[in-house]
């Protein structure tokens, strides 16, 4: 997730985190493709999952886009996908649909029977999986910019997780990458 300073991911409702505050230039999004490429199962809530799909599909054909943007917008399209949503009962791009009270259920399960990496985009989601045990790890690009309001990037969560640094670099424009273990995270069953 990209997050401010003080962990929000929007300035203000709607942006999506696709606000002015963000700073990715090439050699970042050179990053999110390689990770996107790598993950098995993207996860996204809703919000995230209409805001990417609103864009990417389109910009992998736009000849007059940034490879690396082209580039992105072929892996999203192409890469399996799950939306976690009570709304939406259909979707494109080879994306299946998780919703209801039993959606967490199911989402550990789709990671127990999932050999690879699901990467998982949105608050809510995020903030529920954490809640369950089940988010192993964070990734956080971090923009150098205190909002100071809007979205935190977890919901109301209560309760001290405790991490530790897997890796960190940092980008151009003062974007720093911080991934994390999270040390009481469920282990995913082994197949």
């Amino acid at each position: 997730m990209n997050v401010s300073l003080d962990l929000r991911i929007e300035q203000v409702p709607g942006d999506n985190g696709a606000g002015e505050w963000l700073r990715i230039g090439e050699e970042l999004h050179r990053e999110f493709n390689a990770r996107a490429r790598a993950l098995a199962v993207m996860v996204q809530g809703r919000v995230m999952y209409e805001t990417m799909e609103e864009y990417w599909p389109r910009a992998r054909e736009d000849a007059s886009l940034p490879d690396v943007l082209r580039e992105y917008g072929e892996i999203w399209t192409t890469k399996p996908k799950v939306l976690v949503s009570r709304t939406r009962h259909s979707a494109d791009h080879g994306t299946r649909i998780i919703g209801g009270d039993d959606a967490i259920e199911r989402l550990a399960a789709l990671r127990a029977e999932t050999d690879g990496t699901l990467g998982v985009g949105g608050a809510t989601v995020a903030t529920q999986l954490l809640r369950a045990g089940l988010l192993d790890e964070l990734l956080l690009f971090t923009h150098p910019e205190i909002l100071g309001f809007g979205r935190p990037l977890f919901d109301d969560y209560d309760l001290p997780v405790e991490l530790d640094l897997l890796e960190q670099r940092s980008f151009e424009h003062g974007v720093t990458m911080h991934h994390y273990t999270v040390r009481d995270a469920k282990k995913a069953s082994p197949r």
